[in-house]
């Protein structure tokens, strides 16, 4: 049986998935939550997302569109997460332990929630109740531009309950989209946030003028410092060359597609935070994850040289010049 989703978000992402399922199956079981209202009419007018992703076709009816939260949480089997982590709790703050009760929730998020320091899975579990059987992570290595041409792309489904991943993988996967199964919740949601904050640095480096030869060594490093994190958080056996983990790091470290590249290049090149954040007018995950890893750190004190000097830099307002040059002595 076909369950009924709910898309929650209106980023290119969400628009992005809402493609997988609507080439999959019936159009008629989807569902899509956006708070933008002129972004809703203007879909069900034209089938067109006009801020993301405008190329895709958008084919499922009309009605099935609504900025009222409460009622598509309630219409649908299986809820799919895609707001920015930093705007999750506002999102959900009218939505009730009770309304997510038995659906299965899955975090196509790559962030922490700020101020509760939570990866997604956590924040549903304590938060809202869900049971961890019933959630489930979307992680890549997978740019939604990529999904929009429809090149070949890979995803990895994680859950405690792989039956239930390997269930929703087969709700994606198409004939541009191959996916993977993993057990593996938390490492690969602390490896998706992680990534960010790489990408950010591998931007810094080549807004500085560093070249590709340091920046392989920046990200042989970074995958190092995921591995120290996600084995200090989560210890079980696990090999950080897969694509949920190296894959992930290496599309978001080096992709002309990666907003958190581009917001750590203009970092490097000059612009304040505020005006980087303004220009690219796209939320870079990296930016807030950088923080809350700071503190989640304090906690776990895994040696994170490349994390920290994203942080000096974006909050401690350190010279992106001089941060990098002293982690330079720091990478081998």
């Amino acid at each position: 049986m076909i369950p009924k989703v709910a898309v929650i978000g209106g980023g290119s992402w969400a628009t992005a998935i809402i493609k997988m399922l609507s080439d999959n199956f019936s159009t008629k079981e989807i569902y899509w939550w956006m708070r933008n209202a002129d972004a809703i009419n203007h879909l069900q007018k034209y089938k067109h997302n006009p801020n993301y992703l405008s190329s895709v076709e958008i084919r499922i009816p009309e009605d099935n569109i609504s900025d009222d939260l409460a009622t598509i949480v309630n219409l649908a089997d299986y809820i799919i997460l895609n707001v920015p982590a930093a705007f999750l709790k506002e999102t959900l703050s009218k939505i009730s332990p009770e309304q997510f009760k038995g659906k299965k929730i899955i975090s196509a998020i790559k962030g922490i929630v700020p101020e509760e320091n939570q990866i997604i899975a956590e924040f549903l579990n304590q938060k809202y109740q869900v049971p961890l059987e019933h959630i489930l992570v979307i992680s890549g290595p997978c740019h939604a531009e990529e999904v929009a041409l429809e090149k070949l792309s890979y995803l990895t489904i994680a859950s405690v309950n792989v039956g239930l991943a390997g269930f929703f993988a087969n709700l994606l996967n198409t004939r541009y989209i191959k996916t993977n199964v993993s057990d593996d919740i938390f490492g690969t949601e602390y490896a998706a946030v992680l990534k960010n904050i790489y990408a950010v640095a591998s931007g810094i480096c080549h807004g500085i003028g560093y070249g590709d030869n340091f920046q392989a060594v920046l990200i042989s490093n970074a995958i190092r410092e995921i591995k120290r994190f996600v084995d200090a958080v989560h210890p079980i056996s696990r090999d950080i060359k897969e694509s949920a983990y190296l894959g992930d790091l290496l599309v978001t470290a080096y992709s002309q597609f990666s907003r958190n590249r581009t917001f750590g290049n203009m970092i490097g090149k000059g612009y304040t935070v505020k005006s980087a954040q303004l220009e690219m007018n796209m939320i870079a995950e990296g930016y807030y994850a950088a923080s809350c890893m700071h503190v989640i750190n304090k906690k776990y004190k895994v040696d994170m040289p490349i994390s920290r000097a994203v942080y000096a830099i974006l909050y401690e307002k350190h010279s992106p010049q001089i941060e990098m040059r002293l982690l330079t002595e720091q990478l081998n």
